[in-house]
């Protein structure tokens, strides 16, 4: 029996070489097994949290998708579909919040984060977690790949269900985390200690697959480094070095060790130089895929079937789940 495996993206932003790297490439990868199922989605009912400008919040949920195409999601493999074009998810919501504690919602560390400081901020924010949960347990995921700082979501949704099963009887599936040990590893250019992010306010450290080749290597050619000299792997002590490193093993599918004895003594200049012809190479390939799928018309198409094939697991569990409440 096929394993279900479900994730998101939130249209915030524009999609990166992290997401890339940790997120999308994996799932081609994952699709590319027969023994999985893969569903993969555009949140952008989570978007709403914050303040989106709606012209650029619609433009960009079309774009999130043509992107994913043209990352290597194959949508003859994988239901591509929008958050918001399945209603009957915030219905499941809703009973899910029905079914979850207060203290379990603020004690999330994304919420913590989000609101640390704020006088005011929406209860969305609050109730994030449990539409995450609607999405992940309406199609009974077997699987949600994550990167660790989302770990806590999944495992929020694992009590949820569990609680849900426990007092109206056996519902959902229990999902497991599947945490990206590459996605996880890739940092921001100017600082390396902490991931590249879409949301990040210094753009030279976030490289935008959306980026000319020019600004791609402009950007890798400004990297922080250190004074050392010496292309070595040690994220401790040498993070912006070793950062460009996984950049650059991921690409050309070579070991950080193989390709830091090919560069140990090159100088970082000579190093950067082959990290940036890497990158920009594989972003314009990406970048001509994506032009192709957007003036194809094609993409309308593929939504619909997402949409439909999305929306029947969950009007099948909604019911489910309203009937054992005591809904009509």
């Amino acid at each position: 029996m096929k394993k279900r495996i479900l994730t998101g993206l939130k249209p915030t932003g524009e999609l990166t070489l992290g997401n890339y790297i940790g997120a999308i490439s994996q799932m081609v990868e994952l699709s590319n097994d027969e023994n999985n199922e893969v569903y993969l989605f555009v949140a952008d009912l989570h978007a709403l949290t914050e303040y989106q400008d709606p012209n650029t919040l619609r433009d960009r949920i079309k774009k999130f998708i043509a992107m994913y195409i043209a990352c290597g999601i194959d949508p003859e493999k994988v239901v591509v579909y929008i958050q918001s074009d399945n209603e009957y998810i915030p219905m499941i919501s809703w009973i899910l919040e029905c079914n979850t504690y207060y203290g379990e919602a603020s004690r999330m560390i994304q919420f913590k984060e989000k609101s640390k400081g704020k006088e005011n901020f929406t209860v969305g924010l609050l109730t994030y977690p449990i539409l995450m949960a609607a999405d992940i347990l309406y199609c009974d995921s077997d699987f949600v790949p994550v990167g660790i700082d989302q770990k806590q979501h999944v495992e929020i949704a694992r009590d949820i269900a569990e609680r849900f099963n426990n007092k109206y009887g056996q519902t959902f599936k229990l999902p497991q985390p599947l945490i990206s040990k590459e996605g996880v590893k890739i940092k921001d250019l100017k600082d390396p200690t902490k991931k590249m992010s879409k949301s990040e306010t210094n753009p030279n450290g976030v490289i935008s697959l959306f980026d000319s080749p020019e600004m791609v290597t402009k950007k890798i050619m400004g990297a922080t480094t250190d004074s050392e000299n010496l292309v070595y792997f040690d994220e401790e002590n040498k993070p912006g070095i070793s950062n460009l490193l996984n950049i650059a093993s991921v690409i050309s599918k070579r070991t950080t060790e193989d390709i830091a004895n090919e560069y140990k003594t090159a100088g970082y200049g000579n190093f950067k130089k082959y990290v940036a012809s890497l990158t920009s190479q594989m972003i314009s390939d990406i970048q001509e895929k994506y032009n192709h799928i957007i003036s194809s018309g094609k993409l309308e198409e593929i939504l619909n079937k997402g949409k439909e094939n999305s929306r029947k697991l969950a009007y099948e569990k909604m019911n489910q789940m309203k009937k054992k409440v005591g809904l009509n």
